[in-house]
């Protein structure tokens, strides 16, 4: 009855425990989506106030020099990087986010959670915009109007993806994967060597003791014995 009962014991710690553990996926899972809705929404609505607000001729200042609020229409990648090649960017968008979405199935860590909220929230943000703004599907232009000291001119969908994209670097660095175990590879490789030289030595000496252990010694009964 014991031995039965610690069974019943162990077997309901480990559905509770995989019960948690499913809770806690379901609560990542929605917790990626949902702030990936919320990138859409933030860079959706700013991009109307830029559209109604703004010029494409007239800087009008935030934060000094250093950030400055001016329409445009980009063409190309995140920061007016590689305009003309629209439809590929439209491409790359469609790709990344059926890779968010299938990479959500595995996802057990929050800050993993986090980066991809971003990464597929900016993603979809601009690929609205390629998909229904001027010049038309699949090539629309992108509504950037954060301008960064002259240099290049984004949008909120491009923050996200840049700082999903420098998480992301850093998780990779760090070895935590999108489960939420780490890797630690230059420690294990040692310890399973000092493991299999402790199994080894202990076997070595114990045949050696046993071998020592049956021979009689010299001058002892059992050899006087034999030669009797």
């Amino acid at each position: 009855m014991g031995r039965h009962a610690a069974e019943l014991t162990a077997e309901g710690a480990e559905l509770e425990r995989r019960a948690s553990t499913s809770r806690r996926d379901r609560g990542l899972i929605a917790l990626l989506f949902g702030l990936a809705v919320v990138v859409v929404l933030i860079d959706q609505i700013t991009k109307q106030w830029a559209l109604g607000n703004l010029s494409e001729t007239t800087a009008r200042p935030f934060i000094g020099d250093l950030i400055s609020f001016q329409l445009t229409f980009n063409p190309g990648a995140a920061f007016g990087i590689a305009s003309g090649t629209t439809w590929i960017f439209t491409l790359i968008a469609v790709v990344v986010a059926v890779v968010v979405i299938r990479l959500s199935r595995h996802i057990g860590s929050l800050a993993w959670t986090i980066c991809l909220g971003l990464l597929l929230g900016g993603a979809i943000g601009n690929l609205i915009d390629r998909l229904f703004r001027d010049p038309g599907f699949p090539e629309g232009h992108v509504v950037d109007f954060i301008n960064y000291a002259g240099r290049f001119i984004g949008n909120v969908a491009d923050i996200a993806i840049v700082g999903a994209a420098i998480g992301i670097a850093l998780l990779a660095l760090l070895g935590v994967d999108v489960d939420g175990s780490r890797t630690e590879r230059g420690s294990e490789e040692p310890e399973a060597a000092d493991r299999e030289l402790e199994t080894d030595v202990p076997a070595e000496t114990d045949e050696t003791d046993e071998t020592a252990a049956g021979a009689p010694e010299p001058g002892s009964v059992v050899a006087e014995d034999e030669r009797g």
